[in-house]
């Protein structure tokens, strides 16, 4: 699924599910060291875990963030 993210760099997310596990994530733009870690961290991870620990980080004085909206993405693709 391709999530367009709001109030970020990065332009767009990339996210796949095997069930309810993070597959795969991928973001276009952003920060790369950043975003290319933060993939990796979730990879294996259970969405609803992922979404509980990156859920209203903010970057600087932003309201949100690329994990925030990483954890939007998992929302949508969970159907919630």
């Amino acid at each position: 699924m391709v999530y367009k993210t709001k109030g970020t760099c990065s332009q767009e997310i990339h996210v796949e599910l095997d069930g309810d596990v993070i597959k795969n994530v991928e973001f276009v733009g952003g920060c790369s060291g950043n975003t290319q870690g933060v993939s990796k961290l979730v990879q294996g991870m259970k969405a609803e875990e992922a979404i509980s620990r990156l859920e209203g980080i903010r970057c600087g004085m932003r309201p949100t963030s690329c994990p925030d909206q990483l954890s939007k993405a998992l929302r949508q693709a969970l159907g919630q």
